[in-house]
Protein backbone atom coordinates (compact mmCIF):
# COMPACT_ATOMS: atom_id res chain seq x y z
CA UNK A 1 0.00 0.00 0.00
CA UNK A 2 2.73 2.66 1.17
CA UNK A 3 4.10 1.73 -2.30
CA UNK A 4 1.39 2.24 -4.16
CA UNK A 5 0.86 6.01 -2.44
CA UNK A 6 4.84 7.01 -3.40
CA UNK A 7 4.40 5.87 -7.16
CA UNK A 8 2.41 9.80 -8.44
CA UNK A 9 5.50 11.64 -6.52
CA UNK A 10 8.33 9.29 -7.53
CA UNK A 11 9.81 11.29 -10.49
CA UNK A 12 9.59 14.04 -8.82
CA UNK A 13 11.35 13.00 -5.88
CA UNK A 14 14.02 11.30 -8.20
CA UNK A 15 14.52 14.37 -10.00
CA UNK A 16 15.40 16.27 -6.66
CA UNK A 17 17.68 13.58 -5.48
CA UNK A 18 19.55 14.18 -8.64
CA UNK A 19 19.75 17.46 -8.64
CA UNK A 20 20.84 17.36 -5.14
CA UNK A 21 23.81 14.74 -5.89
CA UNK A 22 24.56 17.10 -8.56
CA UNK A 23 25.25 20.00 -6.61
CA UNK A 24 27.37 18.28 -3.50
CA UNK A 25 29.02 16.38 -6.40
CA UNK A 26 30.24 19.71 -7.65
CA UNK A 27 30.98 21.02 -4.30
CA UNK A 28 33.19 17.66 -4.12
CA UNK A 29 35.04 18.40 -7.07
CA UNK A 30 36.30 21.37 -5.23
CA UNK A 31 37.54 20.29 -2.24
CA UNK A 32 41.30 19.41 -2.08
CA UNK A 33 40.86 16.45 0.12
CA UNK A 34 38.78 14.95 -3.58
CA UNK A 35 41.01 13.00 -5.65
CA UNK A 36 38.20 12.00 -7.61
CA UNK A 37 34.66 11.95 -8.00
CA UNK A 38 32.72 8.79 -9.13
CA UNK A 39 29.20 10.54 -10.75
CA UNK A 40 27.67 9.53 -14.19
CA UNK A 41 26.58 12.75 -14.85
CA UNK A 42 30.22 14.67 -14.61
CA UNK A 43 32.16 14.67 -17.57
CA UNK A 44 35.58 12.63 -16.64
CA UNK A 45 33.82 10.46 -14.18
CA UNK A 46 34.32 6.42 -15.03
CA UNK A 47 31.29 5.80 -17.09
CA UNK A 48 30.30 8.70 -17.81
CA UNK A 49 30.04 7.95 -21.69
CA UNK A 50 28.00 4.99 -20.83
CA UNK A 51 25.40 6.90 -19.19
CA UNK A 52 25.26 9.65 -22.15
CA UNK A 53 24.85 7.28 -24.12
CA UNK A 54 21.76 5.11 -21.91
CA UNK A 55 20.18 7.93 -19.97
CA UNK A 56 20.33 11.15 -21.90
CA UNK A 57 18.05 11.35 -24.60
CA UNK A 58 19.15 14.66 -25.53
CA UNK A 59 21.78 16.58 -24.00
CA UNK A 60 21.30 17.88 -20.40
CA UNK A 61 17.83 16.25 -20.17
CA UNK A 62 18.93 12.71 -18.51
CA UNK A 63 19.00 12.09 -14.51
CA UNK A 64 21.42 10.22 -12.61
CA UNK A 65 19.55 9.43 -9.36
CA UNK A 66 21.19 10.60 -6.22
CA UNK A 67 24.29 8.49 -5.87
CA UNK A 68 27.90 9.41 -6.31
CA UNK A 69 30.45 8.28 -4.12
CA UNK A 70 34.37 10.43 -3.70
CA UNK A 71 37.37 9.24 -3.24
CA UNK A 72 39.59 10.98 -0.53
CA UNK A 73 43.22 11.63 -0.57
CA UNK A 74 45.09 8.88 1.25
CA UNK A 75 47.22 11.15 3.38
CA UNK A 76 43.77 10.51 5.37
CA UNK A 77 43.54 7.61 7.82
CA UNK A 78 40.73 5.25 7.54
CA UNK A 79 40.18 6.46 11.41
CA UNK A 80 40.09 9.93 10.32
CA UNK A 81 37.69 9.38 7.17
CA UNK A 82 35.42 6.84 9.85
CA UNK A 83 35.23 10.08 11.87
CA UNK A 84 34.46 12.37 9.20
CA UNK A 85 31.62 10.24 8.52
CA UNK A 86 29.77 10.00 11.91
CA UNK A 87 30.37 13.73 12.71
CA UNK A 88 27.97 14.36 9.48
CA UNK A 89 24.71 15.16 11.10
CA UNK A 90 22.10 15.32 8.50
CA UNK A 91 23.62 11.98 6.84
CA UNK A 92 22.86 9.04 8.38
CA UNK A 93 25.42 6.09 7.96
CA UNK A 94 23.68 3.26 6.35
CA UNK A 95 23.04 1.47 2.84
CA UNK A 96 19.89 2.45 0.52
CA UNK A 97 19.43 4.97 -2.12
CA UNK A 98 16.22 7.51 -3.06
CA UNK A 99 15.11 7.52 0.34
CA UNK A 100 14.02 10.96 2.31
CA UNK A 101 17.34 10.96 4.51
CA UNK A 102 20.57 11.41 2.99
CA UNK A 103 22.93 8.92 3.76
CA UNK A 104 26.38 7.79 3.88
CA UNK A 105 28.96 4.71 3.88
CA UNK A 106 32.62 4.70 3.89
CA UNK A 107 34.08 1.65 1.94
CA UNK A 108 37.15 -0.03 2.47
CA UNK A 109 37.87 -1.07 -1.08
CA UNK A 110 41.43 -2.84 -0.85
CA UNK A 111 39.06 -5.40 1.42
CA UNK A 112 37.00 -5.85 -0.98
CA UNK A 113 38.07 -6.49 -4.28
CA UNK A 114 41.14 -8.36 -5.81
CA UNK A 115 43.70 -5.33 -7.00
CA UNK A 116 42.44 -1.87 -7.09
CA UNK A 117 40.52 -1.18 -10.04
CA UNK A 118 42.56 0.76 -13.00
CA UNK A 119 39.93 3.36 -13.22
CA UNK A 120 40.52 4.41 -9.90
CA UNK A 121 42.51 7.11 -8.68
CA UNK A 122 44.22 5.74 -5.03
CA UNK A 123 41.56 6.99 -2.21
CA UNK A 124 39.31 6.19 0.84
CA UNK A 125 35.79 5.71 -0.97
CA UNK A 126 33.14 7.27 0.47
CA UNK A 127 29.42 6.82 -1.07
CA UNK A 128 26.62 9.50 -0.55
CA UNK A 129 23.04 8.82 -1.27
CA UNK A 130 21.25 12.34 -1.07
CA UNK A 131 17.68 12.51 0.52
CA UNK A 132 15.36 15.49 0.30
CA UNK A 133 17.33 18.04 2.65
CA UNK A 134 17.70 21.02 1.05
CA UNK A 135 21.28 20.93 -0.98
CA UNK A 136 22.78 23.93 1.49
CA UNK A 137 22.51 22.29 4.55
CA UNK A 138 24.03 19.50 3.36
CA UNK A 139 27.13 21.29 2.07
CA UNK A 140 27.40 22.46 5.43
CA UNK A 141 27.47 19.32 7.08
CA UNK A 142 30.06 18.21 5.06
CA UNK A 143 32.07 20.92 5.50
CA UNK A 144 31.71 21.33 9.40
CA UNK A 145 32.75 17.30 9.31
CA UNK A 146 35.43 18.11 6.94
CA UNK A 147 36.94 20.60 8.83
CA UNK A 148 37.25 18.44 11.88
CA UNK A 149 38.39 15.65 10.61
CA UNK A 150 39.90 15.79 7.19
CA UNK A 151 41.38 19.22 7.55
CA UNK A 152 44.08 20.27 4.47
CA UNK A 153 46.81 21.98 6.70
Amino acid sequence: EAVLRSLPSLGLRYAAHDQTARTLADWWQNQPQCVQLLHPAFEGSPGHSNWQAVCEESPGTGLAAGLFSVLIDTRFSQTQIDAFCDALRLFKIGYSWGGPVSLVVPYKLEEMRQGWPQHLNRGHLIRFSTGLESAQDLILDLNQSLQRHLPMA
